[in-house]
């Protein structure tokens, strides 16, 4: 459920054409089901700390999965800033528990039914049929039977950093997937970050 005002869906975008939400601006408020069916709401996580907000396409991205398990790895340095990481993907509950698995995750994993929360951070396009392809075949994404209504559509793999104020305090948005936020640059957008770089690895 979408608590905030967002932005309409555009189908057959390209990963170029969407821009996502930029710094300042109000987050989108939302509430999901996470990889254990618990439900996540971003208005009540910010009355505790910032939130940090993960788009990621899925169990089945290599890349993603180890940008997850880099999350995890120091994911105590970000918590000790008082902030809650949360992961997001258009997946279903059951291949947000394989994400779990495979990552390691002891955050929440979200479920986008139908994109919600990506649209609303426009960050959704529609990868080409050749890269569907690739993505089903060689990766097995099998992307209309694992997201809810049969698209094959995909969030950019942006990072936004939310203040408890309910504005965005920092975001990394770059549409080619490969390009993933630094463990270090997110701990640094945290507010009242000490000297911390020196113990990621």
């Amino acid at each position: 459920m979408i608590l905030g005002k967002g932005l309409a869906a555009q189908e057959g975008r390209r990963a170029d054409e969407a821009k996502g939400l930029e710094v300042g601006q109000a987050a989108p408020l939302f509430e999901a089901t996470d990889q254990s069916g618990q439900i996540f709401s971003l208005e009540k996580s910010l009355k505790e700390g910032p939130v940090v907000i993960i788009f990621f396409r899925g169990q089945w991205c290599p890349i993603c999965n180890k940008h997850l398990t880099e999350i995890q790895n120091n994911l105590k340095y970000i918590l000790s800033k008082g902030a809650t990481v949360v992961a997001i993907s258009p997946e279903n509950q059951e291949l947000a528990e394989k994400t779990a698995e495979k990552t390691g995750a002891a955050f929440p994993i979200l479920f986008d039914m139908d994109y919600k929360i990506a649209n609303a951070y426009d960050v959704t396009f529609t990868p080409k049929k050749s890269e569907v392809v690739m993505y089903n075949t060689i990766l097995r994404a099998n992307l209309k039977e694992s997201h809810s209504n049969g698209s094959v559509d995909l969030p950019i793999p942006a990072t936004y950093v939310v203040g408890k104020d309910g504005k965005i305090i920092w975001r990394h948005f770059n549409p080619d997937y490969r390009e993933r936020s630094a463990v270090s640059d997110i701990i640094n957008s945290l507010p009242e970050v000490s000297n911390i770089n020196q113990k990621i690895n």
